[in-house]
């Protein structure tokens, strides 16, 4: 195997090193942000929640008053229609009949008022117990994610130190100045970096090179870059095996 075919095949173990590496790294990334982003919509849910409590608490204690309203008023009609049957001429009795006209008009209203908040209360409390559930659910997505996370950051972690002795390994491998090619390459270009030529095309950019670059290429005496996006490249067929001839 000559010297040009090793470094080329070093070249393509250190891009798939350093794909590896930007994975991995993703991953260790994202994993505080994943957690963070459930955190910030169980502290959402559980403020909605908190908001929802209190408006329940507030809707019970105009509960008790009104209860307690509608009893005071029928315990004044009943003694209103005691005190009608003691009236001794027709202007007393007018008059407490119109006052229990009233007592009675704002009795029907504060029984229509009771039966609207009897349906607000119960609706609340439906979506109350909705958002419990919810965030009981996100709680425990919340430490199942956690775990998750916390396992692949600590395997991210030891493959990492594992492909930087890999990265070093291959680096030793590559002349200087074609790891300097590389290294500017990596950092200004998507991937790939090191491209196949194949029938004078490059994968990398996909458009045709010179004539008299691609003869060069074919010779595999040196590592060449694509005039046209400046990929490290190597001709495909110096790493396929020649197909047998069938007789």
């Amino acid at each position: 195997m000559s010297l040009y075919i090793k470094q080329i095949e070093q070249l393509i173990i250190l891009q798939r090193v350093d794909d590896e590496i930007l994975q991995l790294q993703d991953v260790i990334e994202q994993a505080p942000r994943k957690i963070s982003g459930i955190e910030e919509k169980i502290q959402i849910q559980s403020n909605q929640k908190e908001e929802l409590t209190e408006r329940i608490e507030l809707l019970n204690q105009q509960k008790k008053k009104l209860y307690q309203e509608i009893e005071e008023d029928n315990s004044k009609i009943k003694k209103s229609k005691n005190k009608l049957m003691m009236v001794e001429n027709s202007r007393e009795y007018h008059a407490m009949m119109r006052e229990m006209d009233n007592l009675e008009k704002t009795n029907r209203l504060r029984e229509d008022e009771k039966v609207a908040l009897e349906e607000d209360l119960e609706s609340k409390s439906n979506l109350l117990l909705v958002l419990e559930n919810e965030v009981q659910r996100m709680q425990e997505e919340h430490a199942e994610l956690k775990k998750d996370m916390e396992t692949k950051t600590r395997e991210a972690k030891q493959r990492l130190e594992q492909l930087s002795q890999e990265r070093k390994n291959a680096s030793q491998a590559i002349p200087a100045p074609i790891l300097s090619r590389y290294e500017f390459i990596r950092h200004r270009l998507s991937n790939p970096i090191i491209a196949p030529v194949e029938e004078s095309i490059c994968t990398g950019c996909h458009i045709s090179i010179p004539p008299q670059t691609f003869i060069e290429l074919q010779k595999g005496i040196q590592i060449m870059s694509c005039p046209n996006c400046q990929r490290l490249i190597f001709w495909k067929n110096h790493f396929e095996p020649e197909e047998e001839t069938v007789a």
